[in-house]
């Protein structure tokens, strides 16, 4: 345990070292929240009202409130996962060093280095995310706030589990790259394509229904869905409050992806995170497998 806590802390050390990559990772989540504000906001609104019957009418503040958390879970479903490619730049800067020739001779297991650089992804990840976090929760009380502390908590929780999928999906993908150059490549086409095929940018019901079940087969669609659960849930028993028929709310929650359909069925929250946690487990059993043969490849 005191290798892989050194490993842990060295690789994190690295990550504060280097200025460059630091900064950049840190503010990831401010410049996405600016863009997000100026150009998806609008587009948000006149989707959510565009939805609603004629003859239903709810507060300016309950429509700035769904809007915000619509916005917010978008922002956290695409950085939980896209900021883990960055960070997870130490793996390869090894490899393109020649640093990893020397873990290579010394008496550490391969899945011991490889379990060091996800550890310290995870930890890093998690501290940027958590800035995302409290960023997305303070234009959320600007906007209108109806979250509790249930609320907040499940957020918490979900940005964990959506960061671990990041870290792991990221350690999977870089694992072969051995230059920078390369994983700039895979993380330029990560960051273009994820918050589309998540479901972050546009509303998965907006697409066509081939795609739509393609994408109900993705665990990162219910990654997204849960965020926005927990975000708009207390909106929703706002607008019920306000006298909108639970038909009408249900349909909203519908339009804005609450209740993805899998095979004809309904995803319950907690089923979501069940769907989140087994990837998490089926990808990093896979990780940990491509690193164990790694280790009997080199030892033969």
């Amino acid at each position: 345990m005191s290798v892989l806590a050194s490993m842990i802390s060295r690789n994190r050390k690295l990550f504060f070292r280097d200025k460059g990559m630091f900064f950049s990772s840190m503010i990831t989540p401010v410049i996405l929240i600016v863009l997000y504000v100026t150009f998806l906001a609008k587009v948000y609104k006149d989707s959510f009202t565009s939805n609603l019957p004629e003859t239903v009418s709810i507060s300016h503040k309950l429509i700035n409130g769904a809007v915000a958390g619509q916005l917010a879970a978008a922002l956290l479903a695409v950085t939980c996962v896209t900021v883990t490619f960055c960070v997870n730049l130490t793996m390869i800067q090894d490899k393109a060093l020649g640093i990893r020739k020397d873990f290579d001779i010394a008496p550490v297991s391969r899945p011991r280095i490889y379990l060091g650089y996800f550890l310290a992804t995870v930890l890093n990840s998690l501290m940027i995310n958590g800035l995302a976090l409290l960023l997305c929760l303070g234009y959320i009380k600007l906007m209108g706030w109806y979250l509790t502390a249930g609320d907040v908590m499940l957020l918490i929780v979900d940005v964990f589990i959506l960061v671990m999928f990041g870290a792991v999906l990221s350690s999977l993908i870089c694992y072969p790259l051995t230059t920078q150059g390369q994983l700039s490549a895979v993380g330029t086409i990560i960051s273009a394509f994820y918050g589309f095929i998540c479901g972050a940018y546009m509303p998965i019901s907006s697409f066509g229904e081939g795609l739509q079940k393609v994408m109900s087969y993705l665990p990162c669609t219910y990654g997204t869905a849960m965020l926005k659960n927990h975000m708009l849930n207390g909106v929703f028993e706002g607008m019920q409050a306000e006298g909108l028929p639970p038909e009408i709310v249900s349909s909203i929650g519908d339009s804005l992806d609450c209740n993805p359909v899998f095979r004809g069925s309904a995803v319950a929250p907690g089923t979501m995170m069940v769907i989140m946690l087994v990837s998490i487990l089926i990808l990093g059993g896979i990780y940990l497998l491509i690193t164990m043969k790694s280790e009997n490849s080199r030892k033969q």
